[in-house]
């Protein structure tokens, strides 16, 4: 079993016994969620520690957009709870990584592949997509190579 699944279990446990129904709710829908994504497939399958990270970010990209839905809609309540979800499963995420730290490893991943076009995009993300992975959100990784090759 991965660490962090294993640290999601021990978590579960003790929200449970503090009677946090937030934190046992969202971590269950993210163990059912790792569940899910170790039986998909030809083979179940145990998931290491980066797979069980990106099912975990994929969840709180969910709960995020949920977040933003609902508050569209004028559903407060259900909003914050989104949100509350999505912040709770951010503790278990690295580090974001900042503005400045993005535009350099970009700047980086530019000059050395040599691109100059915005056709050129894929190049760029090749190389940047393993450096940031898990510390920036994909969105915010493919504008800024958009901007520095526009």
């Amino acid at each position: 079993m991965s660490d962090l699944k294993a640290r999601l279990r021990a978590d579960l446990t003790t929200s449970m016994k503090a009677r946090d129904e937030l934190a046992t709710a969202t971590i269950r829908m993210t163990l059912t969620a790792i569940a899910t994504e170790e039986v998909s497939g030809k083979a179940a399958r145990e998931l290491g520690d980066d797979e069980v990270l990106r099912v975990i970010t994929k969840e709180a990209k969910k709960r995020r957009e949920a977040a933003e839905a609902f508050a569209a809609a004028g559903r407060t309540e259900q909003a914050t709870r989104e949100t509350a979800e999505g912040d709770f499963l951010e503790t278990y995420l690295p580090k974001q990584l900042g503005d400045d730290e993005l535009v350099a490893i970009v700047t980086a991943a530019v000059a050395e592949s040599g691109a100059t076009e915005a056709r050129q995009m894929g190049l760029v993300m090749k190389l940047v997509s393993p450096r940031v992975d898990g510390r920036a959100d994909g969105k915010r990784v493919s504008d800024e190579v958009r901007r520095q090759l526009s």
